[in-house]
């Protein structure tokens, strides 16, 4: 089977622990610990991230299918710069932008168990460190004698982890009739530390979903996710800006997304077979570590063609 899927996340505004905070909120009270600033000097205002997702599957035997999926990514974030040491003197905005390959992922989904009951998958695999990591763009600093400098971007905006991450996982399906319903425990362990001295925190995530089919090829679902991340270990030297994405302390968290589906398989003419998708996510719950935007939406498309 060959696949694609685009995503597209939206974030904005700001959130500390659980709460709203606004940008001037963020360069009053929240320290800088990476820089010469007593305070943050610069906030980001939003983030848009999309991703081109190739996928391959093949199944050699019944029980066994192998996967690979190639991802490019492209990611914009837009800034409010404050000027001098302190105060809440808005000098200016910009936007930094990172785009490129990111981590390849290879895995095997293996049946352990089948019945009328239904199915259990066991999720198997690796993600290689293909991505970058030491992507730099021009930022506009609160110095009032400087235009604009050359840094390395926050990890946020890195292409890939630098690691190689383990991704194993566990997978129930069943259906009677129009119904389907299932659940995935899916993890990612980060093994060692990157070239640039950090680790991306872990991550759980706990899924439940359920599907009605309306007719042949039409099916709705609905789906509850719950993800945990850790927080960055270790920093970059080189990232080193007054903005809360520079501060490893600040990634990870805790996440409930809803997410309602849209599935067709054409069932006649030359593209029977084909089966085409629509996701959109939204956030119910968000409890970051420390200071971090806010998710917005995410919108998935997908195709994918047997053969």
């Amino acid at each position: 089977m060959f696949s694609y899927r685009f995503m597209r996340m939206s974030m904005s505004d700001n959130l500390k622990g659980a709460k709203s905070i606004s940008p001037d909120e963020v360069v009053t009270t929240i320290s800088n610990p990476t820089g010469v600033t007593e305070t943050l000097r610069v906030v980001p205002k939003s983030m848009e991230t999309e991703m081109h997702m190739f996928g391959l599957m093949y199944a050699p035997t019944d029980d066994l299918t192998l996967m690979a999926m190639v991802p490019v990514l492209n990611k914009e974030m837009e800034h409010i710069t404050y000027s001098g040491m302190m105060g809440v003197t808005v000098r200016g905005g910009f936007g930094t932008s990172s785009a490129g390959f990111g981590d390849i992922k290879l895995s095997g989904l293996i049946k352990l168990y089948e019945s009328a009951m239904g199915n259990i998958h066991l999720n198997a695999g690796v993600s290689l460190p293909t991505g970058s990591i030491t992507e730099n763009d021009s930022v506009l600093p609160p110095n009032l004698m400087m235009d604009s400098m050359q840094l390395r971007m926050p990890y946020a905006m890195q292409l890939g982890s630098g690691t190689y991450d383990l991704l194993p996982g566990i997978t129930y399906f069943s259906n009677v009739g129009r119904w389907s319903w299932g659940g995935q425990y899916m993890a990612t362990i980060r093994v060692g530390e990157n070239s640039e001295n950090y680790t991306l925190g872990d991550q759980q995530q706990v899924s439940a979903w359920g599907g009605y089919r309306f007719m042949p090829g039409l099916s709705a679902s609905v789906r509850l996710s719950f993800k945990d991340e850790d927080s960055v270990e270790g920093a970059d030297d080189l990232i080193s800006a007054p903005v809360q994405t520079a501060n490893p302390d600040y990634y990870g968290g805790r996440f409930i997304d809803g997410v309602l589906g849209l599935n067709y398989v054409v069932q006649s003419g030359r593209l029977r077979g084909y089966r085409f998708g629509l996701e959109y996510t939204m956030p119910i719950s968000q409890k970051v570590n420390g200071v971090q935007m806010a998710m917005d939406s995410m919108l998935t498309l997908g195709y994918q063609i047997s053969f």
